[in-house]
């Protein structure tokens, strides 16, 4: 039994990493130049295909340029690995791995899909490692990219990508603490770390940002499910672009800001180290991405009360209804990568300062505000506290986010007027 448990965690670690995660890599590198180019009323990549004509064929097929990440990836691969000869070599060699590998470590602990039955074994869970600590788990892993980005830049010997990897660990801190908050409300609302119950959670009582169906059945009344929708519409909004921050994504693409930097904490990369960077930026917004789905838009869950009926699909035996839930949670996860690449064209890069000012002025203080808002409205649904008690907990949230406006509203210094 030990060797078939062993063989399942084996076989999951290859299909959920490097069989469907990887893919979605170059696969979002297509979506982004296509998506691009609608945006710029350019055409794309539509041209690089298969040459079959040198196989004796009449034309070439270019698959509507599909195969252009392919011949990316290849080209990246056959570049010459030059090392320059003023870095720091073996800080300069390991920081490019750093990058990549916490993004698809983070993987092991999201939910992909509804638990597979195979007859005669016990079931099949759609998730790699089923822990109670899952979303702390990804915190911990994927703050580690931060390493690489710094020992990129540090490694270089070089003033750009210096500057790069300490504005990376700059927005790092900042953002970070943002993203622990944000999530305060969502874990006391579900009462639970793990993942997979938190995903099961939402297909039984609907999803955090859309409660329209079995909430009788919740801990909390449709009534509280809809009043909480304001403290977790402003998780999501803080969390998704905290997110962007974490993945150095625009408009929080400082770390290697071409305008500024050349290429930033990468200026001194070419060839595969360059790819891992690149690589490590998609994994990241890929795993952003599955994050945001899984704990505000049900995860795997299709909703609507159907994912009991998918679940119970069955052909001879083998219960597919996990592999129908994996493709709703791709489709999901896809959308979200969409609107990624939407935001990094549509919107300006910010200013350091600005940056600075978004983390630590606006998103830390919205965040902490919205613990204690989201904990007041739990707790008037929990009915377990008397009118009283609510009130006295509002009239002190409504001072406690006054105190914090004016504070910050005073701390900031006053914009000197130049007369012309």
């Amino acid at each position: 039994m030990d060797w078939i448990l062993l063989l399942t965690i084996v076989i999951k670690i290859i299909t959920l990493t490097f069989v469907i995660v990887l893919p979605l890599v170059p696969i979002s590198v297509y979506f982004e130049r296509r998506f691009s180019a609608i945006i710029q009323d350019r055409v794309g990549p539509n041209r690089v295909g298969i040459p079959l004509t040198l196989l004796g064929a009449k034309k070439d097929y270019s698959f509507f340029g599909l195969v252009q990440p392919m011949a990316d990836g290849i080209k990246l691969f056959l570049k010459e690995d030059f090392t320059p000869a003023h870095v720091r070599k073996a800080f300069y060699w390991m920081a490019p791995a750093l990058t990549v590998v916490p993004s698809l470590i983070t993987l092991c602990v999201i939910p992909f899909g509804s638990d597979i039955t195979i007859p005669g074994l016990d079931p099949i869970k759609l998730v790699i490692a089923d822990i109670n600590v899952g979303p702390l788990f990804i915190f911990a892993i994927a703050s580690l990219a931060v390493y690489g980005i710094t020992l990129a830049g540090w490694s270089s010997n070089s003033k750009f990508p210096f500057i790069g990897g300490v504005r990376s660990t700059a927005q790092m801190i900042s953002y970070e603490i943002a993203l622990g908050l944000s999530i305060i409300p969502v874990l006391l609302y579900f009462g639970d770390l793990n993942l997979t119950k938190i995903v099961q959670y939402q297909a039984d009582h609907g999803w955090l940002l859309l409660p329209l169906w079995g909430h009788g059945e919740g801990a909390l009344s449709l009534s509280s499910k809809l009043l909480f929708w304001i403290p977790a519409f402003i998780s999501f909004l803080i969390f998704t672009i905290s997110i962007f921050a974490e993945t150095n994504r625009m408009p929080f693409d400082l770390p290697e800001c071409e305008t500024e930097l050349v290429g930033g904490y990468h200026t001194e990369y070419s060839s595969m180290k360059f790819a891992l960077f690149f690589m490590g930026e998609y994994a990241a917004m890929v795993v952003g991405s599955a994050l945001i789905v899984t704990l505000f838009f049900g995860g795997w869950s299709a909703g609507f009360g159907l994912d009991s009926a998918i679940s119970g699909l069955t052909i001879a035996g083998f219960g597919i209804g996990g592999l129908i839930h994996l493709g709703i949670f791709l489709a999901k996860v896809v959308a979200f990568i969409l609107f990624f690449i939407l935001v990094r064209w549509t919107v300006p890069r910010f200013r350091y300062d600005q940056l600075m000012k978004l983390g630590w002025v606006i998103f830390f203080e919205a965040a902490l505000i919205n613990v204690f808002l989201a904990a007041l409205v739990i707790a008037s649904g929990s009915q377990q506290f008397t009118s009283a008690i609510l009130a006295l907990g509002g009239v002190i949230l409504i001072a406690t986010t006054a105190a914090i406006i004016y504070v910050a509203k005073v701390s900031e210094p006053e914009q000197k007027k130049i007369i012309l």
